[in-house]
């Protein structure tokens, strides 16, 4: 074992925390994940930045909150001159590779104004937030009145499926990603009520094991000190997967939806109109709950033997033991939990997710197969990678927000983040349609910290707060409560403290400033407030003494 060289940064979408066995989750065995677990530091804590793919992903791909990257929404550019894990990486003498998804969309009229070729080096990485792109995969390829999703999306899957003898315009579509009848008829995974049924796939050819495939296809072409985001599409939906997965999970090894009667009976517009949503209206039917979930944990299951084989990979080919492995989501998934589908609240159903952390420095040797309850963010991860990569982390943190995890991970005591925050800009959703918001109006925030959460919300609608010590399910809204006015009060303060951190000054570093202040005056000549040339040395004031000038004023 030595000091990692690599890093393999593994991330799958909409992947709940508590769906892992190592999570504690009953009926879903994941042992490769778990292995890893036992290698390494399992993180019981870990808060995403936003509730929604793309920003989150760009949170993580920056090491930068949402609010100051920008890019708030799926498809909103992130803007050309943010710096990226590549930009960060390859600065270090470490490549940045991409396997599968980023959601990530480029400032093409930035590019545009700074004569930027999408074709060019430096236009690829800058339209493929930093990385190098060996496969691009967002796994989508819907197909609507108004045209395609995404004109790039899934194109080498399709390729593949198509050589494999999958005919059609849209092989993603037809057979991984939908069943079929007696008759031959397409049953559209795109529909809850077929995620009970067999995608009509070979388990071989379907999405997971194909990601796997070309990441390890990566790491033997690989030279040098590499960073490969093997980025997996699942579990995210369309929810339907392949046998055998698609028999193994039945209602006995569901969990109960976290829910109450008196949570439906909110008088919150938002998190009323979340509830009321198409999504949250499905998912709070249990017969599609029940359809949906089976599939879900399948998928699961497939990511956790498709790690198998990653695993398997890395140990035969000496990759275990000189590369660090991290294992994470985007966020989760409220899969009927207090009412809702899909992500796009604060429950810890959606904005806590996975996260395990396998080191093989021989440092890390003390907490092998620990559990951290330390408060961390996906922001986190940046800063880490590069000092894996032989940087300092501290010399960027007038760009970085987040705090390397290698104290962590190596036995340390680093001061712990006392809060952790999570934003969610909702003003493209029919909800900020429906209420008559404003854009800027349409934007909530969550605080947190061990024992409390709170949400706000620009909309000038009262906050919510939490419990999470008494009531660690998040049922009971304490948001109106007098009774909790300074706990609410304190969560304001901490909010307002993280509103004005300086996260706009990136171009000069807090080292060059602090030597700005300690160099005196006239280095170059500029004296303010000096009364007599005595005053300072002769050395600063010499282009000023002994000079000659014609009288000028006749």
């Amino acid at each position: 074992m030595a000091a990692p060289k690599n890093i393999l940064f593994i991330m799958f979408d909409q992947l709940r925390w508590d769906y892992l066995s190592c999570y504690g989750h009953p009926s879903l065995q994941t042992p490769h994940l778990d292995r890893l677990a036992s290698k390494g530091v399992r993180f019981n804590r870990c808060i995403i930045q936003s509730p929604l793919c793309g920003p989150s992903r760009m949170s993580t791909y920056t090491g930068r909150y949402v609010h100051s990257h920008g890019a708030s929404w799926n498809n909103t550019p992130l803007k050309v001159g943010e710096l990226t894990m590549g930009d960060h990486l390859r600065d270090l003498g470490m490549s940045c590779t991409l396997v599968g998804k980023t959601h990530m969309a480029a400032d093409s009229e930035g590019m545009r104004r700074l004569g930027l070729e999408p074709d060019s080096v430096i236009g690829a990485r800058v339209s493929e937030c930093g990385f190098d792109v060996f496969e691009r995969d967002d796994g989508m390829r819907p197909e609507g009145p108004d045209g395609l999703y995404d004109e790039g999306g899934a194109l080498k899957y399709n390729e593949y499926l198509r050589d494999k003898g999958y005919e059609s315009d849209n092989p993603w579509h037809d057979f991984a990603n939908s069943a079929r009848d007696d008759e031959g008829n397409v049953l559209s995974g795109w529909f809850l009520e077929n995620s009970d049924k067999a995608a009509n796939i070979r388990e071989d050819d379907s999405e997971t094991p194909y990601l796997t495939r070309r990441g390890i296809e990566f790491m033997e072409q690989a030279d040098g000190p590499w960073c490969c985001h093997l980025s997996y599409i699942k579990p995210h939906w369309p929810y339907i997967v392949p046998e055998p997965y698609a028999s193994m999970y039945g209602p006995e090894d569901f969990l109960p939806p976290v829910r109450t009667e008196a949570e439906r009976e909110t008088d919150h517009p938002v998190f009323r109109g979340f509830q009321q949503s198409v999504i949250g209206k499905a998912f709070s039917r249990d017969d599609v709950r029940d359809k949906v979930l089976g599939a879900y944990m399948g998928l699961i299951k497939q990511c956790d033997d498709q790690m198998g084989v990653l695993f398997d990979y890395l140990e035969t080919s000496g990759r275990m033991a000189d590369t660090m492995i991290v294992v994470t989501s985007d966020h989760g998934d409220f899969m009927g939990d207090h009412w809702m589908g899909e992500k796009t609240f604060f429950h810890d159903a959606s904005v806590k997710v996975p996260l395990i952390v396998y080191d093989p420095a021989p440092e890390a040797d003390a907490t092998r197969g620990t559990v951290s309850d330390a408060l961390v963010e996906c922001l986190d991860f940046l800063p880490t990678f590069v000092e894996v990569a032989g940087g300092d982390a501290d010399k960027l943190d007038h760009v970085l927000e987040g705090t390397s995890l290698l104290p962590l991970l190596r036995g340390g005591h680093p001061a712990e983040r006392e809060q952790v925050i999570c934003e969610y800009d909702y003003s493209s959703s029919p909800l900020a349609g429906k209420l008559d918001l404003d854009p800027k109006e349409a934007r909530m925030m969550m605080v947190a910290t061990k024992a409390w959460k709170m949400i706000h919300f620009e909309s000038g609608h009262r906050p919510m707060l939490f419990d999470l010590v008494n009531d660690p399910d998040e049922v009971k809204d304490l948001g109106a409560s007098a009774d909790h006015a300074a706990v609410i009060d304190e969560m304001y303060a901490r909010l307002d403290a993280w509103a004005r951190r300086p996260a706009a000054r990136t171009t000069i570093t807090s080292e060059e400033i602090r030597k700005a202040r300690t160099a005196g005056p006239g280095r170059t000549g500029v004296l303010i407030g000096i009364v007599e040339e005595d005053e300072l040395p002769d050395a600063l004031t010499a282009k000023y003494r002994g000079r000659k000038a014609p009288d000028m004023t006749t």
